[in-house]
């Protein structure tokens, strides 16, 4: 229960900063632009991982789930997959890769301003 709390909370976070200027933004000349990139750079990521993952190296769905959720660092992604399939394997596919996305998120942005500033 304190787990769906959390994840509520930090939602309800989240929706609150970015409400105000959402639909300004949207109805700007380039909001149209700003949406397509951002379900490119949301979906092609975890559209190509699902398929490596399945058909190269043969995860269950249950794995996957977890993978894709701990790969875009999404806690809601894991709480809904983990009611969905009632089983602890999402959690811990999730657990495998998330140490290593956060690194990721923390190192890559600063070898890039490094690399190209």
């Amino acid at each position: 229960m304190l787990r769906e709390i959390g994840i509520v909370l930090f939602l309800a976070s989240v929706g609150l900063k970015a409400g105000p200027d959402f639909v300004q933004t949207l109805t700007s000349a380039q909001g149209p632009m700003y949406l397509l990139l951002g379900i490119s750079i949301t979906l092609i990521p975890l559209i190509i991982t699902a398929l490596v993952s399945r058909l190269i190296y043969k995860l269950n769905y249950l794995e996957i789930c977890g993978l894709l959720a701990g790969a875009s660092t999404d806690p809601p992604a894991l709480s809904f997959s983990t009611q969905m399939t009632g089983s602890d394997a999402p959690a811990i596919a999730y657990a495998g890769v998330y140490p290593l996305t956060m690194f990721l998120r923390i190192l890559l942005p600063q070898l890039l301003l490094l690399l190209f500033v």
